[in-house]
């Protein structure tokens, strides 16, 4: 009876020096893998998402097709978003901008964009840079808008639930509903290069209407326009 006291007394002592080992061993490890510096050579990845130490989304790096639809006030936009870039986000989780490109051949004839955005607090883009291409066409240059003071979260409830509309005709419908009942935003400066090749630099009012137009046409012609609210040119020099 001793004897095999002794035995299980001894197998206890081996099974609680084992596990001591083995919890040494996982504290060990767990340690290593906390190490904040790590050295990788090459990464190759669809998606990338960088967080803060709270869990708070704040940029992320992807591929066309898992590219983030955007999000603002919790409310992330129901839609396909097919381009490659960056999309950053503020503290608050809302999308504030990015970096964005596309391209591809259709017929023989390139279509591309590429943008850099920066995004008004709570609504869409207030000022960026922008190219786009169609079929020989190009345009680009600097923009700015001016954003409405209410939130693009509201316009975000309204997209969402019309296009959860199964008929067709109904949910265009509804979408051109919601996006006349919300304000929009007005561009208000134009700097850049227009599809007819000339430079160009538009000043526009309140209303988005141009008011004052500098440009010089491909063929070395110089002028600046002066602009009515109705889009009638009042004076032109020279």
């Amino acid at each position: 009876m001793a004897r095999k006291l002794r035995r299980q007394i001894r197998l206890l002592q081996v099974y609680a020096g084992a596990s001591f080992l083995m919890m040494v061993f996982l504290a060990t490890v767990a340690m290593t893998q906390s190490n904040p510096t790590q050295k990788i050579d090459e990464l190759t990845v669809q998606r990338l998402n960088v967080v803060d130490a709270n869990g708070t989304l704040r940029l992320v790096l992807s591929n066309k097709d898992r590219m983030h639809p955007g999000v603002v006030d919790g409310k992330t936009i129901n839609r396909p978003r097919p381009v490659a870039g960056l999309i950053f986000f503020n503290d608050e989780g809302d999308e504030v901008g990015g970096l964005t490109f596309t391209g591809q051949e259709r017929n023989g004839r390139g279509r591309a964009s590429g943008s850099f955005m920066f995004d008004q607090w709570k609504q869409d883009q207030t000022i960026g840079i922008s190219y786009s291409e169609d079929a020989g066409q190009r345009t680009a240059g600097l923009n700015v808008w001016d954003r409405p003071e209410t939130r693009i979260s509201e316009l975000i409830e309204k997209l969402n639930a019309a296009n959860a509309i199964q008929d067709a005709t109904a949910r265009e419908a509804a979408v051109q509903a919601a996006r006349a009942s919300s304000p929009t935003g007005r561009q208000r400066l134009f700097a850049g290069k227009t599809r007819d090749r000339a430079a160009s630099i538009v000043l526009s009012d309140a209303e988005g209407k141009p008011r004052l137009n500098l440009k010089v046409l491909a063929d070395g012609t110089a002028s600046i326009e002066f602009l009515d609210a109705q889009g009638k040119v009042t004076e032109k020099i020279p």
